[in-house]
């Protein structure tokens, strides 16, 4: 039914062309040329003229940080997609006019192109909204608390629902069901479901739970040793985790991966503010003996010895004091310069600048093996930047080495090279001893 200004549209042209002596079939020709041609030139008119002022509007608010949002959208192209629209809005709302034309065959090219126009809008405004949740994603990466919480994976899963839900709709216009007809026999292809996108539910469910969590964050240094990961997390979608390895070689794990396997994240050490020193080194057991006086003495004249060693001393005296059995010598308690040593490298330590006192400090001997005495340090350093810790940690056992000969201790080192030539060389001693025999 045709309304009052489409009778109107209609009398006007078919009276204007009636003047040029047209038959009426030419007239309906004429019309539905002069309608079309009109419809689209309107459209692209239309498309350019909004296209032009939306971009160059938002271009303009895009430069002041104020519109940071409007940049971000800008720069996926959501309002070029927006003004997309406009032309598909115009035929699809217009077209219907040619049928005033009276002709027998344009009702079901109107059904087309409506068709057609609506799909046509469909799909434009699902890559519209799209470009949305990307402008989101992108500005999001600039806030503080994206260093802690990734949206990347819930907004895939918004993707995924958008792109599932327009082609829903898309094939419901086609074949002129209503969209529930399809969503309600979707229960019946729940198996199929699952099976396509089991890793993208299995990662979805994975990933809310290491949100939950707090498990990973984007700049996290973790370990999974199954999939050959040691390094920084540079990407946390819906169903991949990115790490980058400190050899810059990248490694994806599936996000359920982390769950199922476990996973090793160094977070609180940086957190923390000190990083562990565990490491030991060898006493040669033969360098190991009681201290003289001499060798005491000398010691204590060391400023960090002094009063330690006096203290020590005099425990020792005092529980020989109270030793029932003191008729021989074994059974007193004597200092060994391997005490002695320990106790120096507690002091030394206690008072290093790169150790932090408010963590675990420990100096302990480990159960001997034939590599000789281990002798442990079990400490933080208040750097935890890797190059910075490790010059730390080497200039430690540097000192510890080279202090070693001063309590007339040797590292154990197996022999080899040079040490073995100067053995090789020295007189061998059960020769002398059978010929004084």
């Amino acid at each position: 039914m045709l309304t009052s200004v489409e009778n109107l549209i209609q009398n006007y042209m078919q009276n204007g062309f009636a003047s040029f002596n047209t038959s009426a079939g030419t007239s309906s020709w004429l019309i539905l040329l002069v309608i079309v041609t009109g419809i689209f030139l309107i459209s692209i008119v239309s498309f350019y003229l909004v296209r032009y002022l939306l971009l160059r509007f938002t271009a303009t608010l895009s430069t002041r940080p104020s519109y940071i949002w409007i940049q971000s959208a800008y720069g996926h192209r959501f309002f070029h997609r927006l003004s997309l629209l406009i032309p598909s809005f115009i035929i699809y709302s217009s077209i219907h006019l040619i049928e005033i034309t009276g002709l027998p065959t344009l009702p079901s090219a109107v059904k087309l192109i409506e068709t057609l126009a609506l799909v046509y809008m469909i799909i434009i405004g699902a890559f519209t909204i799209s470009s949305l949740l990307n402008s989101i994603e992108t500005r999001y990466q600039y806030l503080k608390i994206a260093r802690h919480y990734s949206i990347k994976s819930y907004l895939q899963v918004a993707k995924i629902i958008l792109y599932c839900l327009t082609g829903i709709l898309v094939i419901s216009v086609f074949v002129n069901k209503s969209p529930m007809y399809f969503l309600t026999g979707l229960g019946a292809m729940t198996a199929v479901i699952l099976l396509i996108f089991r890793d993208s539910i299995l990662g979805f469910v994975a990933s809310i739970q290491l949100s939950a969590y707090d498990m990973v964050r984007i700049g996290d240094w973790i370990e999974m040793p199954n999939f050959g990961a040691d390094g920084n997390v540079i990407d946390i979608s819906l169903n991949t985790i990115k790490i980058q390895n400190f050899d810059k070689t990248i490694v994806t794990i599936p996000s359920y991966a982390l769950l199922s396997n476990g996973v090793k994240n160094w977070r609180g050490m940086s957190e923390s503010g000190g990083r562990r020193i565990k490491r030991a080194f060898f006493v040669d057991v033969n360098s190991i003996k009681f201290c003289d006086e001499t060798l005491f003495n000398r010691l204590s004249q060391i400023p960090l010895l002094r009063t330690r060693l006096q203290h020590a001393k005099e425990g020792l005296n005092q529980s020989n004091d109270h030793m029932i059995a003191k008729l021989a010598h074994a059974n007193e308690r004597c200092m060994t310069n391997l005490t002695a040593f320990r106790i120096y490298l507690e002091a030394y330590l206690q008072q290093h600048p790169k150790v932090h006192h408010e963590m675990t400090f420990i100096v302990r001997e480990l159960e001997t093996s034939g590599k000789g005495i281990p002798i442990e340090l079990y400490l933080f350093s208040n750097d935890i930047d890797w190059a910075r810790y490790e010059k730390i940690q080497a200039d430690i056992f540097d000192y510890i080495y080279a202090i070693l000969p001063l309590f007339e201790l040797r590292a154990f080192q197996y022999l080899s090279g040079s040490g073995l030539e100067f053995r090789l060389n020295e007189p061998f001693s059960g020769t002398e001893n059978s010929k004084s025999a």
